[in-house]
């Protein structure tokens, strides 16, 4: 049956598959697997015959993302000539090159120079938003190489590797860790199946997958236990999977399809140059008009006073302006170099100078994006992980670090995690504590295990342990706590809710003396009749730096507002402690900004300053909410969920150790992904902006093109030079007055 994709401009929301009748919908994620099965025409267990498969890859193309025909440099160089300012020049370059012309057939002396440099700047103008827009194709690009190159699929009842472009609906897919996933699917087998989608949802950790799970029809992308998507990493364990969607109906394809439609936001600055040239030109041509008519009055020969009437209009405009705001602008990014941002697009230093707000992704931005321990609950106590702590705490460290696969590693000085983050986040502790894990399962090996599984929700591992047989077992405290006898554990209950209400993400440990290890290890046998040995709490903290950024960023009057799909609860959390959540402020899910209109957004935005669960066409509704609100929105982010939104703000700072696509659509990248670097950058920045207003204004004072260069030459030719000398006097004042009160704002806002 021939099915349609109706696509929502909602990425990340409830996707609807609508067959020829219309009374059939499907829901990837909340419809059953056999329904889903049904609809495409597969049978489960051998998949799609080769004829099925060569049928639908005629019917609905090859599984990558739409290449449209590229511009070539010279159309786009051709578009960049629409600028009202740039149309002026070119008029501006066309009649001085007329007057010039009329001089020579009068025997006068002709001067090429004027017209010369209006053509070069509207060049270099030109070349420089060719580059500009290749930034965007080189996102789009990025976003295609994020694609896996070979995929293993069931077709006529056998596993065949194939290229990933050859993927259709309907086909059946083996995943398992290390691949990554060709295309969106929704999950038919699971077995401690954990997917990376930090590029979509901005969690932390990779998402635990369930065949089996229950779905809501409105459940986040991020909630979505049931269903793996195309680009994202398989971390953990293996599946198999029915492919729904390909191509430009992905989650990643619909990110794409928005990035081509939505045009890039222009910055104040572009903005205001647009406003001045219409203005300019409106003005000149006014002036220029009186000036005529004046001559007239006084009986001066018409021919003579149209030259000079025209000779005034082109006088009037600023030719210089432009270049004077390149090299201005030039200077701002020298000076970002020290601070190890590079700028990709000039017009980002004016408005990352002019930002009102900046929003914040939460993961790798303003978190460390590496899960930590920081609290342990051991002898009806909890106890703070970053102090000193007692040796019953470090027994259960030790024995939490024998019961994982993840290793951590020295490399060059710094930590190299490598594993599940919850399992690296319990050996880095213990190693930073002198206890390395080699060294534990040097004295302690490992004797036999079970590994983890997503339905039992625990792992267990056997060790010799001073010459006994020790069964440790570690994983979800409300399953884990049911199989442990004696003692009072009520605490560890009460200690649990306490910690998860602070967003922390808590496991739990457990061990039980065995005389001998069995040749069957049987979850039944080796998971009950446990003593409880503690609770560890780890999340991933708040950069130590980005917190008095922050407070400086605030003191200075920005607004500063985070953006993630990660759970309401744990972005408040970090948000408190950054900073950003105080009192009359609040937090608002994507499930409550899809039921408000695009007015009542901006109207009540000002109140919200945690965004949590968004989906990405959520996030382009934030930015376009604050700008509508008057403010001048600066994104920054690291993943592909962030990239409309980025293309949407006045300025988009990307993260040099995120996702190649925003690194190539960022305004700014920072080498260090450093928050604290912002208020330091904005500051540099706006005192780039003072610069830039004060040689503006020169360069429409004296010999830059402008009125006051209007003034002068009026005054010449009129034989005044009271005038001549009264406007070069009173622009003077003006520019250096202006740069004084720039370099006043700057020291009162108290940017470093």
């Amino acid at each position: 049956m021939r099915y349609t994709t109706d696509i929502s401009p909602e990425i990340g929301r409830s996707p609807r598959i609508s067959s020829t009748r219309e009374d059939f919908h499907l829901i990837w994620h909340s419809d059953s697997t056999d329904a889903i099965a049904a609809e495409l025409g597969t049978d489960r267990s051998v998949g799609l015959s080769a004829g099925q498969a060569a049928q639908r890859l005629q019917e609905y193309g090859p599984n990558k993302l739409r290449e449209t025909k590229p511009r070539t440099a010279i159309q786009k160089f051709f578009d960049q000539l629409k600028d009202p300012m740039v149309i002026i020049l070119m008029v501006a370059a066309v009649i001085s090159l007329a007057v010039n012309i009329y001089d020579m057939s009068k025997g006068g002396k002709a001067d090429w120079i004027e017209p010369i440099v209006i053509v070069l700047i509207v060049v270099l103008n030109g070349v420089l938003g060719v580059i500009q827009e290749s930034r965007a194709e080189a996102a789009l690009e990025a976003l295609r190489s994020l694609a896996a190159p070979n995929a293993r699929v069931l077709r006529d009842g056998a596993v065949a590797a194939i290229p990933s472009t050859e993927l259709v609906p309907g086909d059946i897919v083996e995943l398992e860790a290390g691949d990554v996933v060709p295309a969106d699917c929704r999950l038919l087998e699971t077995h401690s199946l954990k997917c990376d989608e930090a590029a979509l949802t901005g969690e932390s950790v990779p998402a635990e997958k369930d065949a089996s799970a229950q779905v809501a029809d409105i459940a986040p992308l991020a909630e979505r236990a049931n269903m793996a998507y195309a680009g994202c990493p398989v971390s953990y364990g293996r599946g198999r999977a029915i492919v729904v969607e390909t191509a430009m109906n992905t989650e990643t394809g619909k990110i794409a399809s928005m990035l081509e439609q939505e045009d890039a936001a222009l910055t104040p600055l572009q903005q205001k140059l647009a406003q001045l040239g219409k203005y300019l030109g409106f003005l000149a041509l006014g002036i220029c008009a009186v000036i005529f008519v004046i001559g007239l009055i006084d009986s001066l020969p018409p021919m003579e006073m149209f030259m000079t009437a025209v000779s005034l209009a082109v006088a009037a405009i600023p030719e210089g302006l432009p270049a004077i705001v390149t090299i201005v602008l030039a200077i701002g990014v020298q000076r970002m170099v020290a601070k190890n941002a590079i700028v990709r697009r000039l017009p980002a230093v004016e408005a990352l100078g002019s930002a009102t707000v900046i929003c914040s992704d939460k993961t790798g931005t303003l978190t460390q994006n590496r899960m930590t321990l920081v609290k342990a609950f051991a002898g009806e106590h909890t106890v703070d992980l970053t102090g000193d702590i007692p040796e019953g705490l470090l027994m259960l460290v030790r024995l939490a670090t024998l019961c994982t696969d993840g290793t951590v590693r020295m490399v060059d000085g710094r930590e190299q995690h490598l594993g599940d983050p919850t399992e690296t986040a319990i050996v880095a502790y213990a190693l930073r504590r002198g206890m390395s894990k080699e060294e534990l399962t040097g004295l302690h090996p490992r004797l036999a295990e079970i590994p983890f599984d997503s339905d039992r929700k625990l792992m267990t591992t056997i060790h010799l342990i001073a010459d006994r047989k020790v069964v440790i077992v570690k994983g979800a405290p409300d399953v884990l706590l049911g199989r442990c006898e004696g003692g009072s554990l009520e605490a560890a209950v009460k200690a649990n809710e306490e910690m998860a209400a602070g967003a922390l993400r808590v496991l739990a440990i457990a061990y039980k003396y065995i005389d001998e290890v069995p040749v069957d290890c049987r979850p039944e046998e080796l998971e009950h009749g446990l003593t409880f040995a503690g609770l560890l709490g780890m999340i991933d903290p708040p950069r130590p730096e980005a917190v008095a950024a922050i407070a400086e960023c605030h003191s200075a009057g920005i607004e500063t507002v985070m953006i993630t799909g990660d759970n309401v609860v744990t972005a408040s959390a970090i948000a408190r402690e950054l900073g950003i959540l105080t009192e009359g402020t609040e937090a608002i899910t994507g499930a409550q900004l899809a039921e408000m209109s695009d007015d009542e957004l901006a109207a009540g935005n000002r109140r919200y300053r945690v965004y949590a669960r968004v989906t990405p066409s959520d996030k382009i509704r934030i930015v376009k909410a604050w700008q509508q609100a008057g403010g001048v929105v600066s994104m920054t982010g690291d993943g592909v969920n962030d990239l409309l939104a980025m293309k949407q703000a006045d300025c988009s700072i990307a993260f040099s150790s995120g996702a190649q696509a925003a690194s190539q659509l960022g305004s700014l990248v920072l080498l260090n992904n450093d928050f604290a670097a912002m208020p330091g950058i904005v500051a540099g920045l706006t005192i780039s902006i003072i610069s830039l207003i004060g040689y503006s204004a020169m360069a429409g004072a004296v010999g830059g093109g402008g009125l006051g260069d209007l003034g002068i030459r009026y005054g010449y030719q009129r034989f005044m030079p009271e005038v001549m000398w009264t406007v070069v006097i009173v622009l003077i004042i003006l520019v250096q007055g202006i740069q004084s009160f720039g370099d006043w704002i700057v020291r009162r806002i108290s940017h470093k």
